[in-house]
């Protein structure tokens, strides 16, 4: 963890020095310990003068101690405090660099629980478990030494006891890891579940009636609670084993001298300073377990932060190649999020600047796949993705992403004002071209409602606009942005009508640019330029223009008609 821990912080100075002056402070603190056999003995022998000697000694021990410590301390908390920006710096710059598509609601509830938990868990383990341990081991190490000087035979005995010690730290060390574990991956679960449930709301309460209930929040919940019950029940052994251990060593290393005492090869001050020499050895070691138990899961923390930071991170460019326009074009591509499952398979068409292709098929062919595998979400598992002649993987996610907006179904707002969350479509932008912007998407309309007007506070989420105001705000990031590329993907069939019709309108203003639309509105469909039918199984089954694809009577022609069909549908009325 150690090693860890230095990487966390870089060079690592602070974090050696703390540990160097931890070491010394053991030391003489064991030091301090020690010199108390001989002052004890002048004292019952009535050496007044040895005395004076040996608690002038003890002094000075028990003065560098204090200083070292203090020392330590300073440097403990330095290190603490480094740690924590360094885990948060170092976090914050991996989740902006990781593939867009392994942001998932899982990675979400890890993060969440490791940097509101996690990073303070680590942050503490200088100055309060590394230091303490320290202590706890190396100040008993010294007093064993200074038995063995005192009498060879209590010194090896206290000797003989370290491995039992060690084996009881052990022991406890892995029924807590373990256990921890499980509880992590428990609690990130359940993390992930809670934002989860927060975000379904909506929906729990039309289709049950009722949201104050949900199976899986249930169950994670109970997971959680579970594998916490078994942290504190193996936590709680583990130490009771070890006291056990102490306890014992304190017994034989009693009986062993009060024997030697009687046979008359030890003095009855010797045998006095050393029980009480005994009790110092034993008092730190009491410690180690439960510094160890919680050293244990600060350790899984750690281990799990740098599983994050050690993910795996798309290949950028050295030097960024530069699209010669906004044509887009794929081929042959191929992708699978596992092994041996295939989404998209020997996908090939391309994009003209300027016009607009209409992706459609059943739910599961693999279009908002193809959608993310163009904002280079992830690199496609063969093929290429191409825009303005250069792979998506040459022009880097960067460059990339200048070149493209995205409006999405699932539209995120952050919390803050209206006004904010449009900027975010190009922060260095003039008030007035966010404004223009707002205008064209119709989100003056919605601000002009709010009591707040521009500064009105869209809540977490952007739950406190509706689903198609949300749409609205995005649509007006885009016009803002004013990338060549629109990713679009409908939402307008999931829109009342007043917001359906305010959406379309917006989109009008994004036209002129190369636009891929994963397609709900038969307007849409009926006016693309090119069409590209999927299978279910992620393969192209047609491409073409509407009449032609009609003309055919194929897939298209059936979607067609199911559609036409769906939308003249009516509620009879009796």
């Amino acid at each position: 963890m150690i090693r860890d821990l230095r990487w966390v912080l870089g060079k690592g100075r602070t974090l050696d020095g703390m540990i160097a002056l931890a070491v010394v402070a053991a030391i003489l603190q064991g030091i301090t310990f020690v010199l108390l056999v001989p002052l004890l003995r002048a004292l019952i022998l009535g050496d007044i003068a040895g005395a004076w000697l040996w608690a002038g000694a003890l002094t000075a021990a028990a003065l560098g101690f204090a200083i070292t410590l203090w020392f330590s301390s300073v440097l403990g908390q330095k290190a603490a405090l480094d740690l924590s920006v360094g885990l948060y710096d170092r976090l914050g710059d991996k989740i902006s660099r990781l593939p867009l598509g392994t942001v998932d609601l899982a990675l979400t509830g890890r993060l969440a629980r490791l940097t509101s938990k996690g990073v303070m868990q680590v942050a503490t383990v200088p100055a309060h478990l590394v230091r303490p341990i320290i202590t706890a081991v190396g100040t008993p190490l010294t007093v064993v030494i200074g038995m063995t000087v005192i009498d060879w035979r209590i010194g090896l005995t206290a000797l003989i006891s370290l491995p039992l010690l060690a084996g009881g730290y052990l022991l406890t060390g892995t029924i807590v890891r373990n256990r921890d574990s499980k509880y992590a991956a428990a609690s990130a679960e359940a993390a992930g579940r809670i934002v989860e449930f927060a975000r379904v709301q909506p929906a729990l309460r039309a289709f049950r009636g009722s949201a104050s209930s949900n199976d899986e929040l249930t169950r994670a919940l109970g997971a959680q609670h579970k594998t916490y019950r078994s942290l504190l029940l193996g936590g709680a052994a583990g130490m009771s084993i070890f006291a056990v251990a102490v306890q014992a060593v304190i017994t034989v290393l009693v009986l062993l001298g009060t024997a030697l005492t009687l046979g008359g090869s030890l003095d009855v001050p010797a045998l006095v300073a050393l029980l009480v020499l005994s009790l110092r050895f034993v008092e730190p070691l009491m410690q180690v377990a439960d510094l160890g138990s919680a050293l244990r899961v600060s350790s899984n923390s750690l281990a799990e932060m740098r599983e994050i930071l050690d993910a795996p991170e798309l290949p950028e460019p050295t030097t960024a190649a530069v699209p010669a326009d906004a044509s887009v074009e794929l081929r042959d591509v191929g992708f699978s999020y596992r092994p041996d499952t295939p989404v998209l398979t020997g996908i090939s068409f391309s994009v003209a600047p300027g016009t607009t292709t209409a992706l459609v098929g059943p739910s599961g062919s693999g279009k908002s796949t193809l959608i993310k595998l163009l904002a280079r979400f992830h690199d496609v598992t063969s093929g290429q993705v191409m825009i303005g002649g250069q792979d998506v993987r040459e022009l880097g996610t960067a460059t990339t992403m200048e070149n493209v907006s995205l409006v999405f179904q699932d539209v995120y707002l952050f919390s803050g004002t209206l006004l904010d969350n449009i900027r975010m479509g190009r922060p260095e932008a003039s008030d007035e071209e966010v404004f223009a912007a707002a205008h064209a998407a119709e989100v003056d309309e919605i601000a002009a409602r709010l009591g707040d007007g521009w500064d009105s506070q869209v809540g977490e989420g952007g739950g406190l606009l509706s689903g198609g105001e949300r749409q609205r705000v995005s649509i007006a990031r885009a016009i803002l942005k004013d990338a060549p590329i629109l990713l679009l993907d409908e939402a307008t069939s999931a829109l009342d009508p007043v917001n359906e019709q305010a959406v379309s309108r917006a989109l009008h203003h994004l036209e002129g640019r190369s636009r891929l639309v994963i397609a709900h509105r038969l307007e849409t469909v009926v006016n693309a330029d090119q069409i590209v039918v999927l299978t279910d199984d992620g393969r192209i089954a047609e491409v073409g223009v509407h009449a032609t694809l009609m003309a055919n009577d194929g897939p298209y022609a059936a979607f067609w008609r199911a559609r036409t069909e769906a939308a003249g549908w009516s509620l009879a009325t009796s």
